[in-house]
């Protein structure tokens, strides 16, 4: 659509900016910033109620705009076009309005960060894009909102031991004769000390086991599977566990939804651990991990049993946030403070809100774990009232 004016109101939590058409319908827009006005925009999806595009060009753009590093910006960092100071405070903003709109009032939190815009991913999964032209495989990745592969020859977010070996599996490919279509992906992922371990995804194969890595949390020497879960940002995930350890005032302390451990085993150190944790996998590599600690292999809301009442409960669920029979549980028991680090800060807010009938707000805390994106890592202390 073209020959608009179309102000940017504000962001919304996925990330776009919000402007609203001649006819009233919203639109929902990328490579926006807040302020600048849209002459034109392609369009990405069509709902009843709004569009979602792609602004394309501009009666007026922001003081904070600057220009990407990648060509393919849009695809999975599409706030590189956002100067750093400006994307951390929309970020804190981002996660104030999210608690607002469940009625809980916080000021804009701090957004720790260790001030490393690019080059801080330690995982990334390629497409494999087939370049017709030279007729050989590219690293490739898929343009937002199409089925479309875009070729990646340069990269700005992971670390540059991952892009190099991936150059050099794609150079071993061509040397071969492969064809892109064989393969469904590329996953790599590299330790703080550089060692790079993954590989390629074929096409109707199950997915192999690649050789596991390791890497120091506060100290702590944790393993784990390269196509596992893993932190993707581990000096700013450090800043996330300083806060926590420093929130826990009991020597019984509860990790839910613990994954490989890299909470309770980093922050309880000498203090009665439980660690409960549903996906095998992910089971296994805390195995591995625990050298103190009871782990449980058990979905969070089916180990209700060990909520007591002199206990940390520390939380980090998937982004839907919490089962409601474990808030309804935590409301029963009332342990002594709950500590609760949240991808998702809107349905964060939303369990917040629930457990704000026996509990208060006592700090919020925001982290940058994935700059030049609009996703956000909120931490919340609870007390009890």
């Amino acid at each position: 659509m073209d020959n608009l004016s179309l102000p940017i109101e504000k962001l919304i939590p996925g990330g776009q900016g919000l402007a609203t058409l001649p006819d009233g319908k919203k639109v929902l827009l990328w490579n926006v910033l807040v302020g600048e006005i849209v002459a034109s925009f392609t369009i990405t999806k069509k709902k009843s109620k709004y569009l979602e595009g792609i602004a394309t060009s501009f009666i007026k753009t922001s003081e904070h705009r600057v220009a990407p590093k990648d060509d393919f910006y849009l695809s999975n960092s599409p706030w590189q076009i956002f100067s750093y100071p400006y994307e951390l405070d929309q970020k804190s903003k981002l996660v104030q309005e999210s608690f607002r709109e469940e009625g809980i009032a916080i000021p804009a939190p701090e957004v720790k960060t260790d001030n490393n815009e690019y080059f801080y991913r330690n995982k990334m999964e390629y497409s494999l894009y087939w370049n017709n032209e030279e007729g050989k495989i590219e690293l490739g990745i898929h343009a937002r909102g199409t089925h479309k592969k875009l070729p990646v020859r340069s990269s700005s977010l992971e670390r540059p031991e991952i892009f190099s070996a991936a150059e050099k599996i794609v150079q071993d490919l061509n040397n071969r004769g492969e064809e892109a279509r064989k393969y469904q992906s590329l996953l790599l992922r590299c330790s703080a000390d550089g060692t790079v371990s993954g590989g390629l995804y074929i096409n109707g194969e199950p997915h192999p086991t690649f050789t596991p890595l390791s890497d120091k949390i506060l100290d702590k020497t944790y393993t784990y599977s390269p196509n596992g879960f893993f932190q993707i940002n581990l000096p700013v995930y450090e800043l996330a566990l300083v806060d926590i350890k420093s929130a826990i005032n009991s020597n019984k302390i509860l990790d839910l939804y613990s994954g490989v451990g890299t909470i309770g085993l980093s922050v309880a150190e000498n203090k009665d651990l439980t660690l409960v944790e549903s996906n095998q996998a992910a089971f296994g590599e805390l195995l591995n991990n625990a050298k103190h600690g009871t782990p449980i292999l058990a979905k969070s809301e089916d180990a209700l049993s060990y909520i007591e009442p002199d206990a940390s409960v520390i939380l980090d669920p998937p982004r839907a946030g919490c089962d409601k029979k474990l808030l309804e549980r935590l409301l029963e028991v009332t342990p002594n403070e709950i500590i609760y680090l949240s991808c998702n800060p809107s349905t964060q807010a939303r369990d917040v809100k629930i457990l704000s009938a026996k509990y208060k707000i006592s700090k919020v805390t925001s982290y940058n774990f994935f700059p030049k994106t609009p996703h956000i890592e909120n931490l919340v202390i609870l007390n009890k009232l």
